[in-house]
């Protein structure tokens, strides 16, 4: 019998936690640096990769991604030594998906195509508006001259590139987004990540918030109305909603997300990483250390690692519940149910199903275009 993290796959997330400035909105484990010593940054990630190859051997890693922070202010031998690395440890499958952040603001020619040579396949680009006025509340340091610039930087070098933008922001019309979405559209190749503005606690946009800050915030309606055009405009242009805020083309989904929604293994190495991993028969969740310097003086000695937690069934059960109803093609009930060793509750899908909020498509049990808008509350009234 299979392990059941082999119904999602496994892959590798490398934490790099520096950027050149902290926007506002981002909860991220992410810090601003003036020095960093990347031969001993680069030490501490193989050290990691080597200490967990001899925990989980044999794996077929599917995809690679290197997360922030800006993973584009690595230089690109850092990048292409931990990737060859990873390499020597694992087999890789037939097409790897190797992914890395970028912001536009660090890119340039020369650097895109190192990162390509030293095996990249794939950049996700964190432009986020396609105004001024909003890239500066937005605390971006880039300009949309700079972003667009950077898009076809990374066009010509890589054949997949994917972009963030962030929508519900300040003052935003519904025709605004529209309009700027539509451009978007016509540059996109065949992957878009749009997310709602959310203020997460602890950020500075928080702070200005329980203020009484940023003023113009869209009410909840607009914001409803904004998710539907997405849609709407997305679907029309090729681009499928397979996940919440994730928009592709058939065979253009992020394989790396994937794993995570399909709740397989994942390694994750570097600082605030988290990772889930199954060794002799149990699934472990685990947590690096998030500070950088506290990171780099125990990863030497491949001690970056702070928590290992057991997950019971049942924690299983919810998290694959969690991950899998974001996604289209939701979750096969017979596995959720098998990690759970006990039954979905018939009376909440009853309930779920009269209300139009989730279908059941033999075993597949998925959320509607309207369950999506109250992902939580179906979620919630799901877990075991």
């Amino acid at each position: 019998m299979s392990a059941d993290w082999q119904n999602g796959g496994f892959g590798i997330y490398v934490h790099w936690p520096f950027c050149q400035a902290k926007c506002p909105y981002c909860d991220f484990n992410s810090h601003v640096s003036r020095e960093i010593d990347e031969t001993r940054w680069l030490a501490g990630y193989l050290a990691e990769l080597d200490h967990a190859a001899g925990q989980i051997p044999n794996r077929v890693v599917t995809s690679v991604f290197f997360g922030g922070g800006t993973p584009s202010l690595m230089h690109p031998d850092t990048v292409a030594a931990i990737i060859e690395r990873i390499r020597k440890h694992w087999p890789m499958s037939n097409d790897p998906e190797i992914t890395l952040e970028a912001n536009p603001g660090s890119v340039e020619a020369g650097r895109f195509r190192g990162y390509a040579d030293g095996g990249v396949s794939r950049i996700s680009m964190g432009v986020q508006a396609l105004n001024d006025r909003d890239l500066k509340r937005l605390g971006r340091i880039h300009s949309v001259e700079e972003a667009i610039a950077a898009f076809d930087i990374a066009r010509d070098v890589f054949e997949r590139v994917s972009f963030d933008l962030i929508y519900a922001r300040q003052d935003q019309t519904l025709e605004s987004w529209k309009s700027e979405l539509n451009e978007a559209l016509s540059l996109a190749i065949d992957h878009l990540s749009l997310y709602q503005l959310t203020i997460e606690k602890g950020t500075a946009f928080s702070d200005r918030y329980e203020k009484g800050g940023l003023r113009g915030l869209p009410v909840e309606d607009l914001a409803a109305d904004m998710y539907d055009i997405t849609n709407e405009l997305c679907e029309r242009a090729g681009l499928i909603a397979y996940e919440v805020s994730n928009y592709a083309k058939v065979g253009a989904e992020s394989r790396h997300n994937l794993i995570y929604w399909r709740y397989g293994d994942y390694l994750g190495i570097g600082p605030g990483a988290h990772g889930r991993l199954t060794i002799d028969g149990q699934r472990f969740a685990t947590e690096h250390y998030k500070m950088p310097n506290a990171w780099l003086e125990r990863a030497k000695n491949a001690q970056g690692e702070k928590l290992r937690n057991g997950l019971s069934d049942l924690d299983q059960a919810n998290e694959y519940l969690m991950m899998g109803l974001r996604i289209s093609e939701g979750i096969s009930v017979s596995r959720v149910e098998a990690l759970a060793g006990r039954p979905l509750d018939r009376t909440a899908l009853a309930t779920l199903l009269e209300y139009d909020l989730i279908d059941l498509l033999n075993d597949q049990l998925l959320t509607t275009p309207r369950g999506r808008l109250l992902l939580n509350s179906v979620i919630t009234e799901l877990l075991f």
